[in-house]
């Protein structure tokens, strides 16, 4: 193997189509995909007929073939996709973003014929989620077909996207309660929120489908007697997983750190606003310690957002 002349850009060099092509693939880290959350998404017509339509978008391609590169699609407006009827057996399809480089395979020309099109496999696996081995395609949806169908609904397709390299943005935030010790001395058996200091405005990115938030409190004071509680995340409106405070010390004075952790899916209604994040604590009746926050607390909340297809 030699190296391609010449690299990347060399002023009166001639480039041939794949030193681009590798390019894309080493900017795109090797992952192909679509390129947002809402990228050529595979949906039913208008009026439910015989296909599906995909919407706007774009996506990068990588060559079956190694030294091929990846190649770049974008589709504007909607396009329709014929979906072949079944009759008396059901059938699964599958929608592609596909790439016939004459370079590589088939004999089409690019000077006239569209090299880069939607293409639908027939009759792959129930299960199938990516195209057939040495295609050059990235997989948009499944169309699974009852017998004698000739109409497709959106209950017949399972969106089969990935996103190439998928946005994340990720905020460290801190807050102290101060000098002066705040306790929860309730032994109620119900919900408070508390403490207090633990709690941040967030800014949800428009694109994140999902989060995850992890919330420290360290140097949490503990006293009087055994202490039996949970604590919870609420995000907007979204509750998190309980995390146990069991602590069998008795009436020394002691300090713990907890942490509390979620991974959590971002409803639509969230997404581009800013959202209250707080900590929520249950005392039980169980035991009847006290919990308490002061300067020797710090408060530390850790979230990530990650962009997923919608």
């Amino acid at each position: 193997m030699t190296l391609i002349q010449p690299p990347m850009m060399v002023n009166g060099g001639k480039h041939p189509a794949r030193t681009m092509r590798m390019m894309i693939r080493d900017l795109s880290r090797g992952s192909q995909g679509v390129t947002e959350y809402n990228d050529l998404k595979v949906t039913q017509q208008t009026t439910p007929g015989t296909g599906v339509q995909v919407g706007d978008g774009s996506g990068v391609v990588r060559g079956a073939s190694w030294g091929q590169g990846s190649y770049t699609q974008y589709n504007v407006g909607t396009a329709l996709v014929n979906i072949a009827p079944t009759a008396a057996q059901g059938r699964t399809d599958m929608v592609v973003l596909r790439v016939l480089d004459p370079e590589y395979e088939g004999s089409l020309d690019p000077t006239k014929d569209d090299i880069g099109f939607f293409y639908v496999v027939s009759n792959v696996s129930s299960t199938a989620a990516q195209p057939p081995a040495g295609m050059t395609a990235i997989p948009l949806a499944r169309i699974t077909l009852p017998p004698n169908c000739a109409t497709v609904t959106n209950a017949m397709i399972t969106d089969l996207r990935t996103i190439a390299n998928p946005r994340r943005t990720r905020k460290l935030q801190t807050s102290f309660p101060g000098a002066t010790l705040n306790r929860l001395v309730y032994q109620d058996n119900q919900w408070h929120t508390w403490p207090a200091a633990a709690r941040w405005n967030i800014d949800v990115p428009p694109w994140a489908v999902t989060a995850k938030i992890v919330t420290t409190i360290a140097g949490l004071r503990l006293d009087s007697a055994d202490v039996f509680a949970h604590m919870q995340q609420v995000f907007g409106t979204t509750q998190g997983q309980d995390t146990v405070i069991d602590d069998d010390q008795g009436a020394n004075t002691r300090r713990n750190t907890v942490v509390i952790a979620d991974s959590l899916t971002i409803p639509a209604a969230m997404r581009g606003t800013t959202q209250v994040l707080y900590l929520q604590t249950y005392m039980s009746k169980a035991e009847t310690g006290n919990l308490g926050v002061d300067g020797g607390t710090s408060l530390i909340t850790d979230a990530e957002f990650e962009e997923g297809v919608i």
